[in-house]
């Protein structure tokens, strides 16, 4: 056998175990994958048991399909079965831009660097109004140039809840950020609120009066 032959048996040699790496690998990230989602909770599992822990056992889960944001109100309230589409929420995180070089968190309630808003999608967010709120949940001790929410970057809105963009809501998130929900909500006459589920095709319907007493958010008139 010659030197040329030699080669040529060498190279197709390291080509077949080249070939046999990548099997082994492909084959072990799928195995890998497969073990975490058997281990994995469901994103309603996971906020379920959130929800019964805090004694809310008046929700509901819905899946929507992949247009749902491209649908009206109208269509969307269709879809969950809701009354009316004063009762279709949002959850969105707000930061504020002027808080003190101190405040770097969410550790203190009543002056957090973020909040989560909750507020009806055929509302307009009155941010002066949350300001407002803020100074004076304060004692007016602070500044008021010191409160200026902002609707914070999608990128810090998901490293705080760990949800992405239109799957936020403020029940298990990553973080635990103060809620504010807007007066309107609760006012509502069905007691029965949507919002996000975590993720962008799923919603979550609960009773308002259930939440409010589980999760005790700031009630405040910012619409």
């Amino acid at each position: 056998m010659t030197l040329a032959d030699l080669e040529a048996k060498q190279t197709q040699l390291l080509h077949r175990i080249a070939q046999l790496e990548l099997r082994l690998a492909a084959s072990s990230i799928s195995s890998s994958k497969g073990c975490g989602e058997d281990a994995a909770e469901s994103m309603e599992t996971r906020l379920s048991k959130i929800l019964l822990a805090r004694g809310v056992n008046n929700f509901a889960w819905k899946r929507v399909a992949s247009d749902y944001y491209d649908q009206s109100l109208e269509d969307r309230r269709q879809i969950l079965s809701a009354s009316r589409v004063e009762q279709l929420c949002k959850s969105i995180v707000m930061v504020n831009t002027q808080a003190s070089e101190d405040i770097t968190d969410c550790s203190n309630p009543k002056n957090s660097k973020y909040y989560v808003v909750v507020v009806q999608y055929m509302a307009r967010l009155n941010a002066e109004s949350i300001k407002n709120f803020l100074y004076a949940l304060n004692d007016k001790k602070v500044p008021k140039k010191r409160f200026n929410m902002r609707l914070a970057p999608e990128d810090e809105s998901l490293e705080l809840t760990g949800f992405i963009h239109n799957a936020v809501t403020c029940i298990g998130m990553r973080t635990d950020i103060p809620v504010i929900i807007d007066e309107a909500i609760t006012k509502l006459e069905e007691d029965y609120f949507w919002l996000g589920g975590g993720e962008v095709d799923l919603k979550l319907g609960m009773k308002t009066s259930q939440f409010l007493s589980a999760f005790k958010p700031f009630v405040v008139k910012c619409s």
